[in-house]
């Protein structure tokens, strides 16, 4: 499982010209589910992502969590980060869970962050979205379990 997280001061998605989510200040998720990802890693992520210290503190020290620094996080599902890009000219999804079993984890994830007490918007599953977002820093990582 996979988690490109930004730091943003806004986000949002759309679909068909209707938003769907949106947050102030927090973590933009991009998240990627694998073929072999199941709820333990779920879990693992979530206390990754929750915990990952990347917020600034008084002396301007990326020492806060997204918790610690009063943001939410907007979940937008992203298959293509579980692309194989290692070969040719076009990815392979190969290495990503059949669709059913990805939306299962992907909302597993998002319920999972929600019991730890922080907001929690999210995309559409599937759909064509656009995502706009202000990109703090800026501050982006990248998080595999």
């Amino acid at each position: 499982m996979i988690a490109l997280i930004q730091r943003v001061r806004r986000a949002s998605v759309t679909v068909a010209d209707e938003t769907v989510g949106e947050i102030g200040a927090g973590l933009l998720v991009l998240l990627g589910v694998e073929r072999d990802d199941d709820e333990q890693k779920a879990q693992r992520l979530c206390e990754r992502v929750l915990g990952y210290r990347i917020f600034s503190d008084e002396n301007g020290k990326m020492n806060l969590n997204v918790q610690q620094a009063g943001g939410s996080l907007l979940v937008v599902s992203q298959f293509t980060l579980a692309a194989d890009t290692q070969k040719g000219m076009r990815p392979s999804f190969s290495r990503g869970a059949a669709p059913q079993e990805a939306e299962r984890l992907y909302h597993d994830f998002s319920d999972r962050c929600r019991q730890q007490g922080i907001t929690v918007e999210n995309g559409r599953f599937a759909a064509d979205m656009q995502v706009a977002l202000v990109n703090d820093g800026p501050v982006t990582f990248w998080l595999q379990v």
